[in-house]
């Protein structure tokens, strides 16, 4: 099973993009953040022409997640529990075969200091919450998306620490919440196939951060130990990002084996 996490920003302007991909690239399942767009303006039926069935989590003008598959995905749930007032389209989870996957956009929690980093760090409680009851069906559970969390100081994992140092996706109380989920058995793909060297998920669109290769990792996919024993491998989809109206973010992908071992 090949599963993408692609932050499309805005399914409405990046929809070439995306059908480009789906053509090209055939995943089975595609978590999609940031499309930016109501339920009930989706291009459902592009995506149904391209072969794909999709569960939508929709908001107008901001955020917005969904997920697309090959085969009808089950929906399990839309929205993290724990907070009934909290209005904002950040999380949506189904189930394909055996496997649980949820599509995630984390809170980017800029500026620090504001109500906008609270929210991120509450809002990283609840998802560290609701993945200790994921854990505990002990399935094959992958947590994808934009987790909007810059992991290390690393050349691996930020071309500049110095000049990230004082945005939300690099903050201590992140990378604090970030480590608390992983601690509880959660594997983190990417760096599990490639321990070492800098694979980079989002190029900013100023500055001429793609063209200098000025970029981090904030796109994660996170294994339960079930899934983790069926990872074969993982990588980024560098090349989509440099064509032309691209996101700022590439696919990012992981491919799991069809039972354990």
């Amino acid at each position: 099973m090949k599963i993408v996490t692609y932050n499309l920003n805005g399914i409405r302007a990046r929809l070439p993009r995306l059908i480009e991909y789906l053509e090209e690239q055939k995943p089975d399942l595609l978590c999609l953040q940031e499309i930016k767009c109501a339920d009930e303006l989706v291009p459902n039926k592009d995506i149904e022409a391209a072969g794909y069935q999709a569960l939508w989590h929709g908001q107008k003008g901001f955020n917005g997640v969904a997920i697309l598959a090959r085969e009808t995905p089950k929906l399990r749930r839309i929205g993290l529990p724990g907070d009934p007032d909290d209005l904002q389209s950040r999380y949506i989870e189904a189930e394909l075969g055996d496997v649980v996957i949820a599509s995630i956009y984390l809170p980017n929690g800029n500026p620090v200091g504001t109500e906008k980093f609270s929210y991120k760090l509450a809002w990283f409680d609840r998802l560290t919450a609701h993945s200790r009851e994921l854990l505990a069906e002990e399935r094959p559970v992958v947590l994808a998306g934009d987790w909007n969390v810059i992991p290390t100081d690393e050349p691996d994992d930020v071309f500049s620490a110095k000049a990230m140092a004082h945005d939300a996706l690099m903050q201590p109380e992140s990378r604090a919440a970030f480590r608390r989920l992983s601690n509880l058995g959660w594997t983190d793909a990417i760096r599990a196939r490639y321990p070492e060297g800098a694979i980079y998920t989002f190029w900013d669109y100023t500055a001429g951060c793609w063209q200098r290769d000025a970029g981090f990792r904030i796109d994660h996919f996170m294994l339960s130990p079930q899934a983790a024993d069926r990872l074969l491998d993982a990588g980024v989809h560098k090349d989509y990002r440099g064509r032309e109206k691209a996101s700022d973010h590439a696919p990012t992908w992981v491919s799991l084996a069809d039972t354990e071992g």
